[in-house]
């Protein structure tokens, strides 16, 4: 199953996904793509079109343009996401969103997506094992769900 996570851009998560046997969605697929589009000038600071175009879909033009950006690059994640894992008030070692207005915006389009989330409170020290067993048994039930599914 595609499992997108949130923050997009957390090395640690998309690593989890992996070992639950399921494949992460993230921002560095994303990038990766646009880095080597013919179309971009100087990546990955510009952003195509198309992004731009894609943003429109989700947010108005009056947007500020570092949202109509960022939203345009993560709207591919939302469209391949069978399920998704978000972590709140994660520090920046977890991943960063770098715009508050695009983090919560984004966040809103995963919930209205009505796929199966997971949302766990990122709390350090000692709490960080009850995290990652949460995303591990909810990762864990995907796979049940998805071999209901087959069989």
């Amino acid at each position: 199953m595609k499992v997108l996570v949130y923050p997009p851009n957390s090395l640690i998560l998309a690593d989890l996904v992996e070992r639950g046997g399921h494949e992460p969605v993230v921002l560095m697929k994303e990038i990766g793509e646009h880095v080597r589009d013919a179309e971009i000038d100087a990546p990955p600071i510009n952003i195509t079109e198309e992004d731009l175009k894609r943003a429109l879909r989700y947010v108005s033009v009056e947007e500020p343009a570092g949202v109509k950006g960022r939203i345009g690059l993560l709207a591919p994640l939302l469209d391949k996401a069978e399920a998704s894992i978000i972590l709140s008030d994660a520090p920046p070692t977890f991943g960063c969103m770098g715009c508050a207005v695009a983090d919560e915006f984004f966040k809103f389009l995963i919930r209205k997506r009505e796929i199966p989330t997971l949302e766990v409170k990122y709390e350090g020290g000692e709490e960080v094992e009850a995290m990652v067993s949460a995303v591990m048994t909810f990762l864990e039930q995907l796979s049940k769900e998805k071999e209901e599914k087959k069989g």
